[in-house]
């Protein structure tokens, strides 16, 4: 498949969240792209790889503006990327234009400007409604600049957007998750994403808090919290299409579901990551760094290929996020019958238990579908018949929530 979607890095931010471990570069809570020179020279820098990177000759269907904060551009530095990555690949009529924006970072006239100049899908970082729970992190916003922000996307026009929420954070509690999801679904975001909170190495909440111990929930809150919001969510009518994500009917991420098909696409920027002719190449984290590597090229084709046991590996793991799970017909095409056999067979205990699930999806539902299997004279192995519209998948919300036993179980396999 030839890449189609592109994901464009925005380092800079206001301040650090003590739970981030992206690389971000602290401009200051007075500076925005009209006022930093760092923010405008790094703009130059992304338009030098732009130019730089191999086009496949296919359109862009999905383009997504991350970060740190990328509403700490201009409407024209924006613009600029835009037109750039119009110039060198084509950006096709119907695609979807997403841009991570924080709150107390724009205005109207702001927000206005990225529609025009292209954006048709906004993700706002909320994380939590308490006020004390956003100092904790380090947010810079407070529970007002939230309402205060959604207020200005719907002054916007804006008909497509996401809220992000964080569970597991220290002091939170199953009646501040219960709350935090209750205001989500009052706001009415199209899609809504809840994620859990992990402690990076080198961050300062993994100076200041070791898993699993007091004031960060217990293993048995956390997982607790997942189970409530997949009930609260898809209760209020938001489809859990993957392991963090909700979605209302036709809502999903398209840019984010390239990642968890396993498809190439195109990435630029401090520390992004791309995947082109199968090979994964992050570049340079820190700024200078990046900037050398730009100027020497951008040269990623020195990364050796992705080998087909880490292609079937990373299929699993990523399509295994999606509730719809994985295509045993797109198993087999592409790795073959015995890893499909060997897959199936290591996995037979998770089925028991209810974690994993082969499905039909011919009658439109999830009802569990157990393979046909036999047990060869030569070999102990599994096969399934027909593999037609039959999908491996991690039953919600357990399955989902220890699916990193299930992975673990896979990862630890020869195939």
């Amino acid at each position: 498949m030839l890449p189609t979607a592109a994901y464009i890095h925005i380092p800079f931010c206001r301040r650090r969240c003590y739970y981030c471990d992206f690389p971000v570069f602290v401009v200051g809570d007075r500076q925005n792209g009209a006022t930093s020179g760092n923010i405008q020279l790094y703009v130059e820098q992304l338009g030098r790889e732009i130019a730089a990177q191999v086009n496949y000759a296919q359109p862009l269907e999905t383009i997504f503006f991350g970060g740190g904060t990328p509403s700490l551009l201009t409407v024209g530095q924006l613009g600029q990327i835009l037109d750039w990555l119009s110039t060198k690949f084509g950006i096709a009529n119907h695609a979807e234009i997403s841009m991570e924006i924080d709150p107390g970072t724009f205005d109207l006239a702001q927000l206005q400007g990225y529609l025009q100049a292209g954006v048709n899908r906004v993700s706002i970082g909320v994380q939590a409604f308490q006020d004390n729970l956003l100092q904790l992190c380090g947010r810079s916003h407070t529970v007002s600049d939230i309402y205060h922000a959604v207020e200005l996307l719907h002054q916007g026009g804006v008909d497509n957007w996401s809220l992000d929420l964080i569970s597991g954070l220290p002091q939170q509690t199953l009646a501040d998750w219960e709350a935090s999801l209750k205001c989500a679904i009052d706001l009415n975001p199209n899609h809504i994403s809840c994620y859990d909170l992990i402690v990076e190495a080198q961050t300062p909440f993994a100076k200041q808090y070791q898993p699993g111990n007091t004031p960060l929930p217990s293993d048995e809150n956390t997982a607790q919290m997942y189970r409530i919001a997949q009930q609260t969510l898809t209760g209020a009518g938001y489809a859990h299409y993957e392991i963090s994500n909700y979605a209302k009917p036709d809502d999903q991420c398209r840019h984010n579901l390239t990642y968890w098909q396993n498809q190439p696409y195109y990435a630029f920027g401090m520390g992004a990551a791309s995947y082109l002719e199968d090979r994964r190449f992050t570049r340079p984290r820190k700024t200078q760094e990046y900037y050398q590597w730009v100027a020497d090229g951008c040269n990623w084709q020195e990364v050796d290929p992705t080998s087909t046991e880490d292609r079937f590996l990373e299929t699993l793991m990523l399509g295994l996020r999606l509730s719809r799970g994985v295509s045993l017909r797109s198993i087999e095409s592409e790795f073959g019958i015995d890893r499909l056999n060997s897959l199936l067979k290591c996995l037979q205990r998770y089925q028991q238990s209810g974690w994993v699930k082969i499905i039909s999806d011919e009658d439109g539902d999830s009802r569990s579908v157990m393979p046909k299997a036999r047990l060869c004279q030569r070999e102990a192995s599994v096969s399934v018949e027909p593999l037609s519209q039959r999908w491996l998948k991690l039953s919600d919300p357990e399955g989902l929530l220890f699916s990193n036993v299930v992975l673990t179980e896979i990862f630890s396999q020869e195939f």
